[in-house]
């Protein structure tokens, strides 16, 4: 018998008829396109945020694998599942390559796997890279810059597909107002769900300074911060990427975010701290680097956009990043399902 592309097409119609007759018993129903994700932040479901929308519209599910509920917030909209309850999927996503994620990858052994980048990494391959690396069917990364360090990452010698990053598919107006100045903090303390960076007294007493000089202080907290150290100053309601088309200029430890605040228009300062490690393309976004507060006011007033080359170097394409992330992950998950079991989690304890 031939199978025809018009015969393929008809019985998928039929499928979707099927599925949404009334009566069909719910256990006969194809489920939804499933989706595992495993990062180094173990609990860090901001990295999933962005993905949402997308999900949504494509009726898919995005479940974060976690270590256990202890460290969720209430009514956080990001699905999760612990290794204890996780859900037929199609599909694990590996965020990093650190102890979790590697401990994920290890326990669900039949799942096909993919590699995204979704927050700053070192260009230094991860010890524990190499006991999934063989696995992984497709790895992608927001852009040019942002590929090589991933790839170096994972010591991936094939292919990183650049997708952009997802938030920048709905990046505000920038509309600064005089004198208005955002910091952009990192975390001061290492807690379970990651590590800390160094520069938060160095970022405080330059606030202090930029505060000294007239100029309005807001602060766009990392998720992990600890905002009591920020609470003399107008906490963001907002997030840091939307309160950045508000304000002049921006300063703050460089990051994931900073890359998606260039994008948005607003010049950057960088508080770098000696100890500070971070790859080169995000430093080339800022307009200019500090170690000392005393140089803070200065930086800010002579502080210029970063190059649109700067700025694709280190965020890539601009628009439609969600679905070029979703698309290579539906190719995967298509190209991957003649392996009958590959859609079964496996837990080996």
């Amino acid at each position: 018998m031939i199978t025809t592309r018009r015969t393929l097409l008809k019985a998928g119609a039929l499928g979707i008829g099927l599925a949404a007759t009334p009566g069909l018993s719910p256990a006969a129903r194809p489920r939804r396109t499933r989706v595992l994700l495993a990062t180094n932040e173990p609990w860090g479901t901001y990295h999933a945020q962005p993905l949402l929308a997308e999900a949504k519209r494509r009726g898919w599910e995005l479940i974060q694998v976690v270590p256990d509920l202890t460290q969720l917030k209430p009514g956080d909209p990001v699905r999760v599942a612990t290794l204890n309850d996780v859900p037929q999927a199609d599909l694990l996503v590996m965020n990093g390559a650190e102890a979790w994620p590697a401990d994920v990858a290890k326990a669900l052994k039949r799942l096909p796997m993919a590699a995204s980048s979704l927050a700053y990494l070192k260009p230094v391959e991860a010890p524990r890279a190499k006991e999934f690396r063989s696995r992984l069917e497709l790895v992608t990364a927001a852009s040019p810059a942002e590929s090589e360090v991933f790839g170096a990452y994972l010591g991936w010698r094939r292919r990183v597909r650049m997708v952009g990053s997802a938030q920048t598919d709905t990046l505000p107006k920038y509309a600064p107002r005089k004198d208005r100045v955002l910091v952009l903090t990192s975390v001061t303390h290492p807690d379970q769900t990651g590590n800390a960076a160094p520069g938060t007294q160095l970022l405080l007493d330059a606030a202090a300074k930029l505060e000294a000089a007239g100029k309005h202080i807001v602060v766009g907290l990392h998720p992990r911060e600890d905002r009591t150290l920020w609470d003399r100053y107008e906490l963001s309601s907002l997030g840091s990427v939307p309160e950045s088309a508000t304000v002049e200029c921006a300063v703050g430890i460089p990051g994931t975010v900073f890359p998606i605040v260039a994008a948005v228009g607003v010049p950057l300062v960088g508080c770098v701290d000696p100890k500070l490690q971070v790859p080169d393309y995000i430093l080339s976004v800022c307009s200019s680097t500090i170690d000392s507060p005393e140089a803070a006011v200065g930086a800010i007033e002579n502080a210029k956009p970063a190059s649109r080359g700067a700025v694709f170097n280190a965020v890539g394409p601009i628009g439609g990043s969600a679905r070029r992330l979703y698309s290579a992950w539906h190719a995967t998950i298509q190209s991957t399902k003649c392996n009958l079991t590959g859609a079964t989690p496996i837990l080996t304890r």
